[in-house]
């Protein structure tokens, strides 16, 4: 069995586990934008994304899949308007985009993802 690496690791979760070269994210919301706008929450997570990643030795050209859970699907548009900045083109994932309740009603979004390392 190969080794298995955790980041960040707390007593519920890890925010990255990392095994034979696969890079998995848990769900990241904006800790440094809550209550923000739809497009202020969506960069602050993509920039948690970024920091995870590289901390795994990997970045976002290498995401693999991708899961956005918004609290509310009408700011779909919204979202995809930081989203579609930054997904580097021609190296776009898989990905589901859902409605569905977060852990608090000041996140309106959350991503996870999974990369190659």
């Amino acid at each position: 069995m190969t080794s298995i690496e955790r980041l960040e690791t707390g007593p519920r979760m890890s925010q990255a586990v990392i095994h034979n070269g696969v890079v998995y994210l848990a769900g990241q919301v904006a800790l440094g934008a809550p209550g923000a706008s739809v497009k202020e929450q969506t960069k602050d997570v993509l920039q948690r994304i970024d920091a995870l990643l590289k901390a795994a030795g990997t970045d976002k050209s290498k995401i693999l899949s991708a899961t956005i859970w918004l609290a509310d699907i009408r700011n779909f548009i919204e979202m995809n308007s930081i989203w579609d900045k930054w997904v580097p083109e021609g190296a776009t994932p898989a990905r589901a985009c859902v409605e569905a309740k977060l852990a608090t009603p000041e996140y309106t979004v959350e991503i996870g993802v999974i990369a190659a390392r």
